[in-house]
Parts: C-alpha cells; structure tokens; sequence
C-alpha cells in the first residue's frame, strides 16, 4: 500500500473543496488498484460529486436544510450550530474508493472527489490518499 497525506486549510466558511487532481497525481503511473480517500476528522466528509456548475453549491445548501445552523444541538460548544459538523459524516462519510486503472481514476465524466466541511471554527484539515495494488 501506498500513503500519502495531504494538509489543506478550508477557511472561516462552509466548503466543498476539489481533491481530484491531488488524487490524480498521487494515482499517476500506479497501475490497476482502488484509491481510498480517508478524512481523519469529527466534522468534514469525502463526496463524489460534480463541480463548478453549482452542485457543490446545491450540497450546502441542502446539508444546511438538514443541518440547520442553530441552536437545537446538544454538541453546542464552538461557533453556533456547530453540532451539526459532527452529525454531518453520518451522512457524508469521512471516507471514499475509486477505482485506479493504469493509473488513473476510474470516475466518470462529471465526478469529483471532494472535501466537505461544514465546521467553521477548524479551517485545517488533513486527507489521506491510500493505494491499494490490485
């Protein structure tokens, strides 16, 4: 297996940030495999998603309809409604795999793999990039 980690700082606001061409560097020349994209954090999610036509935008616009940024979250402690970052990877893992072929991602035309953190009060996140050999 192959590892590499990737340190990004995602700012004071909400993001969905694009991870596809690191993945596809660190990918480039393996061969056959499967790329696991793992997010080492309580309140940030790996999605497969279209971007830069608003689907990133649309993301957050319906976490925040099913994560309201309020005050009704036990979790209360930081900026307000910051509970609902730690709810969040229940319904964007902190996790996942992509086919590798001949190194290079198997993902269709308009997928991108992404970083989505809600949390405003921790702008550094980590990823970890694993190859698997296949």
């Amino acid at each position: 297996m192959q590892t590499t980690t990737l340190d990004l700082r995602t700012g004071g606001e909400e993001v969905v940030h694009d991870l596809t061409r690191e993945c596809e560097r660190f990918v480039a020349g393996l061969g056959d495999g499967l790329l696991h994209v793992f997010v080492p954090h309580a309140t940030a999610g790996i999605a497969i998603i279209e971007t830069g036509a608003g689907s990133d935008d649309d993301l957050l616009a319906a976490l925040g309809d099913l994560l309201p940024a309020d005050d009704r979250w036990r979790h209360a402690h930081g900026s307000r409604g910051h509970g609902r970052s730690h709810v969040m990877p229940a319904l964007v893992p902190p996790y996942a795999s992509v086919p590798v072929d001949g190194g290079r991602l198997a993902l269709g035309t308009w997928q991108s793999i992404c970083l989505v953190d809600l949390n405003v009060d921790n702008a550094a996140r980590r990823v970890r990039l694993d190859f698997l050999e296949g």
